[in-house]
């Protein structure tokens, strides 16, 4: 625990198991250019973030962690001690672009996505969860009328995948089945692979996504910071020191990027529209059990950082 110096003693900082991955946004922490003398953010050895996301909502393994949006609206609606802080992490990006198919095996389109294959990592990630609102709330697709294929489960335990879902078999590799011809079209975020043989579904997916965000005012956010509840409640200094120490790196690595959007923002007034489309999102496909409001996302702590 963090305690002032006493008689010319340094203060000790209060260590905090943190789960941040590798972004330029965070490259400030991670490199030791900023540092605190409060808190000693603890940053797991953890090659790729998502891969640690169940030891966020299963064990509380960490007081301070990225954490994908689905993902902690599952472990908010199933009482996990978590609480949102309104810090976009990751390297920030458009979502239309994400929905692909293999153009040798021919085009698929919008208006013939019914009975087709679609590969997607998890029922409940957080890309797939907005590529599937986008079709059904701008293209009209209906979502039961496609087979979905995945690979993986949830991080929350106690969300079950819809029976209808096929789960690939053990070994099957997404891409490898989009390129053989198992799958007709695949949802991908990171790791897409630079193929000319990949194709958008959606028609000028990055003019549609300018599009979708001029008309609702949202932009499609995947991974914020969660914190421990308990942490939250007992030591708020703690947590704004967290909170500066983010956008004071998110800062540093702004002043090196051209301008544009700004697809990592900080502030709940600023994430407020986009985490009720998602919220809306999350509801109309099933992933949570009730329909959450942005402001129970977080507490009297993290609600007001960055007002």
């Amino acid at each position: 625990m963090s305690t002032p110096a006493q008689n010319g003693a340094p203060a000790t900082r209060l260590p905090l198991a943190t789960l941040l991955g590798n972004y330029a946004g965070t490259q400030g922490i991670r490199s030791g250019a900023l540092t605190s003398d409060l808190i000693d953010l603890q940053i797991a050895d953890v090659k790729v973030s998502n891969r640690a996301f169940p030891r966020v909502v299963r064990t509380r393994e960490f007081q301070v962690a990225e954490l994908a949006l689905v993902t902690f609206f599952q472990a908010r609606a199933y009482g996990r001690p978590l609480v949102l802080m309104p810090a976009v992490i990751g390297a920030g990006r458009t979502q239309h672009q994400c929905l692909v198919y293999n153009a040798e095996r021919g085009p698929v389109t919008l208006a013939n996505l019914a009975g087709k294959r679609i590969g997607i990592r998890a029922h409940s990630q957080t890309t797939v969860a907005w590529i599937r609102g986008f079709l059904q709330n701008d293209y009209g697709v209906d979502l039961d009328a496609v087979q979905w294929v995945t690979f993986e489960g949830a991080h929350v335990a106690e969300f079950d995948d819809p029976p209808e879902l096929e789960r690939a078999a053990d070994g099957k590799v997404l891409v490898d089945m989009l390129f053989a011809g198992e799958l007709d079209a695949a949802i991908i975020g990171s790791g897409m692979p630079d193929d000319a043989r990949l194709q958008p579904v959606i028609p000028d997916p990055y003019g549609e996504a300018r599009a979708w965000s001029e008309r609702t005012g949202a932009i499609p956010i995947n991974h914020m910071v969660a914190i421990d509840s308990e942490l939250a409640t007992s030591r708020p200094d703690v947590v704004r020191e967290v909170y500066r120490m983010l956008r004071e790196s998110k800062r540093l690595a702004d002043e090196k990027k051209p301008g544009g959007p700004d697809l990592t923002p900080f502030g709940l007034d600023a994430n407020r529209k986009s985490l009720d489309v998602l919220l809306e999102y999350s509801w109309q496909q099933r992933l949570i059990p009730r329909r959450l409001s942005v402001d129970e996302l977080f507490d009297d702590t993290t609600r007001i950082l960055g007002a």
